[in-house]
């Protein structure tokens, strides 16, 4: 049974635990065998936490649920929809909000070795069924809303034979989850699924090129886990603020106590960080996981407040690169002992580097403030990261001639027990980011960096936001890191304008709140910044300075900028 937290209540992590991350078999790699050891172990222990209202005062007041009650829920919601007609290897479309639910549905799916189809809705309504068009779905379930969604755009949806509701069922038909659940055994045998057996499609996130169904199989996920906890030194017992909520399942799997923040996953960028503190240390948290944009925020708000967050081991930060001036005030508010770090990959591949907060400001941040790049780290353990050159066109098999030495500019390509195969149903996509090797797979993460002398990669910009001017090639992350230093410049962003080969540099710069120029201001702020430029080889050649009040950034992290739309924006306002 649910159990409903005090205001305030901590969910303090468990000392010396004895309890190791393991499955239920060493024969199965099904991610959902963690979860029956873990209530065997630890019965007792946290699995989720999520807000469910606020008292008079505005505290939040929260309802927990246990790793044995989220078994026992995963297995009834398995028993359920088994009964319902779910099989084995169906794909199934979830719409769920993170929370109960969310855990453990996904958890049952796993175990009935169907395979969860996760798409981001603050995609939009469009993209979103462009993506559902891919995918030839058995069933669906989700909240009521998007069960209107469904019937008011059948298409989309034409092959779902088996629907299910989250919450209260009006008239499109189909069962709801608690009545799939109510009087289902509490008992349920996961499904002992092959290493490469198919475990979910997961969907980018659409921000860097058409959103595309991403195939994992069982070992994938399993590998994922076992690199994660292993990298960051994550034990079992410890609590995780899971502002991602496939993530919460990662530290689900690793024994982590997750606490659901009060914000709405589809807007990271906008959420009250004092609700993301409010989590923190109402349950004690000793890891934390999201986008640049969110820990941007709370990073400005607990220096501004004089906030410390001192139960924090670690901080892990994803989905663009992150402002080193984020890391520099959270290390403020943190403790010694605790560091910030910055896992680097996509969804095709995660992780394949890292490195710590600490690590980046020890030099790295000054080189990269030159037009160095960002610094992503060694390779994680069992990857192999290459170096490419840089090609639009599609690899069929690998070559040691495709490699560029140590130090020059390549694409980067990945292979190891964490990269994926193939998106689903594409062929010319999965063929153009995908080269084969014998029995291995590199993927192509499509972005531009290099290898420096002590083995650490550097990230300049993604290969199809490079500028191609008459003059030479110009990378994102390498030209806005030189304008970003003015201090009244947010965030900047460089595009091109015109046909490639010929095309013209422009750097549209977001300016800090109240700073955005008007009048007289506007050319004074250009000339300021075109200095700047001129200053610097990498940037010398960029004559076009535009100001946007609020640039366009993806829906997932709320970070990576849609260069594609700004691009078309740009070209409309210059002479």
């Amino acid at each position: 049974m649910v159990g409903q937290a005090a205001p305030g209540t901590r969910i303090g992590p468990s000392q010396g635990s004895s309890y190791a991350l393991t499955r239920t078999s060493s024969a199965t790699f099904n991610i959902a065998s963690y979860l029956p050891h873990m209530a065997r172990t630890a019965p007792d222990k946290a699995a989720v936490v999520v807000p469910r209202s606020r008292e008079h005062r505005g505290r939040a007041i929260y309802a927990t649920m246990s790793f044995a009650e989220l078994e026992a829920t995963s297995n009834r919601y398995a028993n359920g929809l088994a009964k319902a007609g779910l099989r084995r290897g169906m794909r199934v479309l979830v719409m769920v909000r993170p929370g109960f639910e969310f855990v453990g549905l996904v958890f049952a799916l796993f175990k009935l070795g169907a395979v969860p189809v996760m798409i981001d809705p603050g995609m939009g309504v469009r993209r979103m069924l462009e993506c559902i068009q891919q995918v030839d779905l058995d069933a669906f379930i989700g909240i009521p809303l998007a069960h209107v969604m469904r019937v008011l755009r059948r298409r989309p949806f034409r092959t779902v034979k088996h629907v299910v509701t989250v919450g209260r069922r009006w008239f499109w038909g189909g069962q709801t989850l608690d009545g799939l659940a109510l009087g289902a055994s509490e008992d349920f045998d996961v499904v002992d699924t092959a290493p490469d057996e198919v475990a979910a499609i997961l969907f980018t996130s659409g921000s860097t090129g058409p959103a595309k169904g991403v195939v994992y199989e069982h070992s994938m996920f399993d590998a994922q886990v076992r690199a994660i906890q292993s990298h960051y030194d994550i034990k079992p017992g410890e609590i995780d603020l899971s502002a991602f909520s496939l993530f919460a399942l990662f530290s689900t799997a690793m024994g982590m106590t997750s606490v659901i923040p009060d914000m709405d996953p589809s807007r990271p960028g906008r959420v009250d960080p004092a609700k993301i503190v409010e989590a923190i240390r109402d349950h004690n948290a000793t890891s934390a996981f999201g986008s640049p944009a969110i820990w941007t925020r709370v990073a400005t708000y607990c220096v501004d407040h004089g906030v410390s967050l001192p139960s924090l081991r670690r901080i892990l930060i994803s989905g663009a690169p992150v402002p080193y001036q984020t890391i520099e005030k959270l290390h403020r508010v943190l403790s010694s002992e605790a560091d910030v770090h910055t896992p680097y990959g996509a969804t095709e591949s995660l992780p394949v580097a890292s490195i710590s907060g600490r690590e980046l400001l020890d030099g790295c941040t000054e080189l990269s403030r030159r037009g160095a790049g960002t610094c992503v780290g060694k390779p994680s353990a069992g990857i192999d990261l290459r170096l490419i050159r840089v090609t639009d066109k599609p690899i069929a098999a690998w070559s040691d001639g495709l490699l560029v030495p140590d130090g020059e500019l390549g694409e980067i390509v990945v292979a190891g027990p964490i990269v994926t195969k193939e998106y689903f149903g594409l062929e010319a996509a999965t063929a153009l980011a995908k080269i084969r090797d014998g029995d291995r797979v590199w993927h192509r993460i499509g972005d531009i960096g290099y290898r420096d002398g002590e083995g650490r990669i550097w990230f300049c910009g993604r290969k199809s936001h490079r500028v191609l001017t008459e003059q030479g090639t110009m990378f994102t992350v390498q030209c806005e890191a030189v304008f970003n230093e003015h201090p009244d410049v947010f965030r900047s962003a460089l595009v091109g304008v015109g046909t490639p080969g010929k095309q013209r540099a422009v750097i549209v710069i977001e300016p800090e709140v109240g700073k955005f120029p008007t009048g007289s201001g506007v050319q004074e702020f250009r000339e300021q910044l075109l200095r700047l430029g001129r200053a610097n080889e990498l940037t010398r050649r960029i004559d076009d300075v535009l100001f946007h009040r609020s640039l366009p950034v993806d829906v997932r992290h709320n970070a990576k900028i849609n260069r594609e739309l700004l691009a078309s924006w740009a070209a409309e306002r210059l002479p």
